[in-house]
C-alpha cells in the first residue's frame, strides 16, 4: 500500500480537480473560452505529475489539468488562462485552457503546447533527443535531479492521437536512437463523437508493438494506486535505462470533450452510465475508506477544498484582462543581431562559391558553439547533401553533432522546438523546398507560435535551410519555390542570399537570432553553373561577418540624370531575380536601378520605399508563380504606400501560373522569367 501522505495528497488534488470541472459547468457563462477537462482522467493524472522532478520535462494535452495541478500549479493559476486574464501564467491571455508552459525552476519544464492533435510528440520526442545529447556530449549543460538523477520526458495524448501520422515519426525516431521518454496514453475510447471501433484498427498498446525498442505497458488507469504503481515503473525505467516506452492507460470519459461539444450531443445514456461505473474519485474514495481514512475527515477535506476552489474562482473572475496593446508583443524574441558587422571583402580573400559560403559559415559556427547540430536527410557523413552543400562536416565535428534522419520533414523541421528548449542551437536541412509540405504542420502548429503562445517563454531558436528554385531541367518535385507558402505562417523569419557574401553572412545572423529562420538557398546559385550567375562568386567574407536579417542591398544603381529626368526604374527582387535583372540591365545604361531584397522578412521597407519614390517606375520580380504570390503582395503594399510618387502602376511579373516546373528545359524556360522578358517589362515601363 502506498504512504497515507501520498494517499491524502492525491486525493485531495482529486478533490480539487472534481471541484474544478463542476464550478465550470455550474457557471457555463463566466467560463465562456472554449475548455475541457480531466473528469474521469484524474486518477492517472495526479499519479504522473506527483513523481515527476523539476529536472523533468512534460508535455500535457488540452485535458491534463489534474496533470498541471499534480505538478504544483494552483487553481488560481490555471483558472486566470481559463478565462483569459493578463497574469495567466503560461500564454497571458492568448491561449485555451490547460495549454501550458513554463520554465520556472521548481517545477518540470513545459514547451509550447498546441490543439493540433498529436503534434506534441514530435517536440517532445526532440526534448528527449536533445536531452541524451547532452547527456552523452555535454553533461556540463544538463541539469539533473537534487540526488544526481536523470530527466525523463513525458508526452501526454489522448489514444485518438495515435492515429496521426506525425506521431509514427516521433515514435519511429525514439525508438530507433533509445531516447529517454515516456508516451502517456489516455485512452477513453472516445475521439470526439467518433468511437474507438470507428475509428483505429488497434489501440495504442498493440500500435506500439510494431516499434523495436519501444517498451510497453498498459493499466487501468481509473484506479489511483494501479495507476501510481505503472507510472512508478515506467518513470523508473526511463531514468535508468534511458529507453523509450509506451504507457497506455484506459480511462473513463465523465465530461464533456470540450464545453462547446457536450456529452450528451453524441453518448447515449448507456454509454455514459457505462463510463460512470468507472469513476476514479469514487474508486479513490472507497479505496481510502478501506484502508483507514476516516469518512467524517474525507468529507472535511471536499468541503475546505471546495471552498479553496470557489474563492480561486471567484479570485480570478476580477483579474484584469489583457490590454489590447499587447496583442503584438512576444512575435518574436529579440535578435542580438542588429548591424553588419565585420569584414565583408578582406584583403587576402579569394571567390568562393555560394555553396561554400553556406558550407564555411556553418564550420565557423560550429567551431565556435558546442550547443550547434546539424541534421536532415542525406546531410551526414557520407554524401554530406544532395548539393555537397554539408561536405566534410560530419568528418570534421563527428556523427553526433552532424547526422542523417529519416525521410521526415516533420520530425526534421518539429524536433527543432524541443532541442532550443533543451539549449541546443540546431540547424536542419529539407532537401527541396517542394518537399517542405510535410513539415508545415508542425513550422505553423508548434515552431512559428511558440513564443507568442508561451508570451516569450520559449522561442525556437533553429535555421531552416531549403534549397529552391529551377534550372537545367530539375522537374517538377525538385524545383519549386515556397516563400510565398512561407511568408503567409506569422512568427518565422525568411532569407533568400543572392551570393556567397550574403549567404555566409545571413546564415551567422540567422544562427544567433533566437527566432526560426528559414533560409531559402536558390540551387541554380550554388555553383554558378547558370549563364550569368558568375556575381554570384564573391570574396568570402571574414569569420567575424555577419549580415542583419532585414538589410536589403543595391545591386545596381541608376545615373542620377536619368532618375532626375524621369527616365529610370527599379527593380525589386531576390535570389535568381537578381541575375535577370542585371543581364536585362545592360540594355538600358543608366536607367535601371536593382534593390536585391536579401530577406523576405523581416523586409528592408524603408529601402524599397524609398528606392520607389525615386524612380516613380517599379517592377517587382520573382521566380514564383505570379498570381497571389509574394511579389504581387509586395507590389500593392508599394502601391499603397508610394501612390503619390509613382508615375505608373507598380508591376509585378513572376513565372507562369502552372502547378509545376516541367522536367523539359524548354518548357522550364518558357515558364520562367528570363532577362529577355524581364527585358520587354522595363522597356514597357520606361515607355510610360
Amino acid at each position: 500500500m502506498l504512504d497515507n501522505a501520498i494517499l491524502a495528497k492525491a486525493f485531495r488534488l482529486m478533490v480539487t480537480a472534481r471541484c474544478m470541472a463542476d464550478i465550470y459547468e455550474a457557471n457555463r457563462q463566466v467560463c465562456k473560452y472554449v475548455h475541457s477537462t480531466s473528469k474521469g482522467h484524474e486518477a492517472l493524472q495526479i499519479a504522473t505529475g506527483l513523481q515527476l522532478m523539476p529536472c523533468d520535462f512534460v508535455s500535457p494535452y488540452y485535458r491534463d489539468d489534474s496533470l498541471l495541478l499534480s505538478l504544483g500549479f494552483t487553481p488560481h493559476q490555471l483558472m486566470l488562462q481559463l478565462l483569459a486574464k493578463a497574469d495567466d501564467p503560461f500564454s497571458g491571455g492568448r491561449s485555451y485552457y490547460a495549454h501550458a508552459s513554463s520554465n520556472v525552476a521548481d517545477k518540470p519544464k513545459i514547451i509550447h503546447q498546441s490543439s493540433a492533435t498529436g503534434m506534441q510528440a514530435i517536440p517532445t520526442t526532440g526534448i528527449a533527443q536533445g536531452v541524451k545529447h547532452l547527456e552523452q556530449y555535454l553533461p556540463h549543460l544538463l541539469q539533473k535531479g537534487s540526488n544526481n538523477e536523470n530527466p525523463v520526458v513525458v508526452c501526454s495524448f489522448g489514444d485518438y492521437s495515435i492515429t496521426e501520422g506525425e506521431v509514427s515519426e516521433a515514435l519511429q525516431f525514439a525508438a530507433l536512437k533509445h531516447l529517454p521518454v515516456i508516451y502517456l496514453v489516455q485512452d477513453n475510447e472516445w475521439g470526439i463523437s467518433t468511437t474507438a471501433r470507428e475509428g483505429r484498427a488497434m489501440n495504442a498498446f498493440d500500435f506500439a508493438m510494431g516499434y523495436k525498442g519501444l517498451e510497453r505497458l498498459k493499466v487501468d488507469g481509473s484506479v489511483f494506486e494501479y495507476a501510481y504503481g505503472a507510472m512508478n515503473y515506467a518513470i523508473d525505467f526511463v531514468r535508468r535505462e534511458r529507453k523509450p516506452i509506451l504507457v497506455h492507460a484506459k480511462v473513463p470519459l465523465l465530461n464533456h470533450h470540450t464545453s462547446g461539444v457536450r456529452k450528451e450531443f453524441y453518448r447515449s445514456k448507456e454509454d455514459l452510465e457505462r463510463h460512470q461505473a468507472h469513476d476514479p474519485y469514487l474508486k479513490f474514495k472507497n479505496y481510502l475508506l478501506e484502508n483507514g481514512f476516516v469518512e467524517s475527515h474525507i468529507g472535511q477535506m471536499e468541503k475546505e477544498v471546495f471552498e479553496e476552489v470557489q474563492q480561486a474562482f471567484e479570485k480570478a473572475k476580477q483579474a484584469e484582462d489583457p490590454a489590447p496593446l499587447s496583442v503584438t508583443l512576444n512575435v518574436f524574441a529579440e535578435t542580438p543581431v542588429k548591424d553588419e558587422r565585420g569584414t565583408r571583402e578582406p584583403a587576402n580573400s579569394e571567390k568562393i562559391l555560394m555553396v561554400d559560403a553556406g558550407l564555411h559559415a556553418i564550420e565557423e559556427l560550429m567551431q565556435d558553439d558546442e550547443r550547434c547540430l546539424l541534421y536532415g536527410q542525406d546531410v551526414g557523413k557520407r554524401l554530406g547533401g544532395v548539393f555537397r552543400e554539408t561536405a566534410t562536416l560530419a568528418d570534421k565535428f563527428g556523427m553526433h553533432r552532424v547526422f542523417n534522419t529519416a525521410i521526415q520533414e516533420a520530425y526534421i523541421i518539429g524536433s527543432t522546438a524541443g532541442m532550443s528548449a533543451v539549449g541546443l542551437r540546431p540547424i536542419v536541412e529539407v532537401q527541396f523546398g517542394d518537399y517542405i509540405y510535410p513539415g508545415l504542420n508542425q513550422l505553423v502548429c508548434e515552431i512559428a507560435k511558440s513564443n507568442y503562445l508561451t508570451n516569450g517563454k520559449y522561442p525556437v531558436s533553429m535555421v531552416l535551410r531549403v534549397p529552391v528554385g529551377a534550372y537545367g531541367g530539375g522537374g517538377p518535385y525538385h524545383s519549386g519555390c515556397v516563400e510565398s507558402t512561407l511568408l503567409s505562417i506569422k512568427g518565422i523569419k525568411v532569407c533568400y542570399p543572392s551570393n556567397a557574401a550574403d549567404m555566409k553572412g545571413l546564415m551567422k545572423a540567422a544562427y544567433y537570432d533566437p527566432n526560426p529562420v528559414v533560409i531559402l538557398e536558390h540551387k541554380g546559385l550554388y555553383w554558378s553553373k547558370v549563364p550569368g550567375t558568375e556575381d554570384a562568386k564573391t570574396l568570402e567574407p571574414a569569420k567575424d561577418y555577419i549580415l542583419p536579417l532585414g538589410k536589403g542591398n543595391i545591386i545596381l544603381q541608376a545615373d542620377e540624370e536619368m532618375v532626375n529626368n524621369g527616365e529610370s526604374v527599379c527593380i525589386i527582387t531576390y535570389g535568381m531575380g537578381v541575375y535577370w535583372a542585371k543581364a536585362a540591365a545592360k540594355y538600358f545604361k543608366g536607367n535601371v536601378e536593382i534593390i536585391d531584397l536579401r530577406t523576405l522578412y523581416p523586409m528592408d521597407e524603408a529601402l524599397v520605399f524609398s528606392t520607389v519614390k525615386k524612380h516613380g517606375k517599379c517592377l517587382v520580380l520573382t521566380e514564383e508563380q505570379q498570381t497571389n504570390s509574394f511579389a504581387e503582395a509586395l507590389a500593392h503594399r508599394i502601391n499603397h504606400n508610394c501612390f503619390t510618387w509613382l508615375d505608373a502602376p507598380v508591376e509585378a511579373f513572376g513565372a507562369l501560373d502552372l502547378p509545376a516546373v516541367p522536367i523539359n528545359i524548354n518548357l522550364e524556360k518558357a515558364m520562367l522569367p528570363t532577362a529577355e522578358k524581364v527585358k520587354e517589362r522595363i522597356e514597357m515601363l520606361l515607355n510610360k
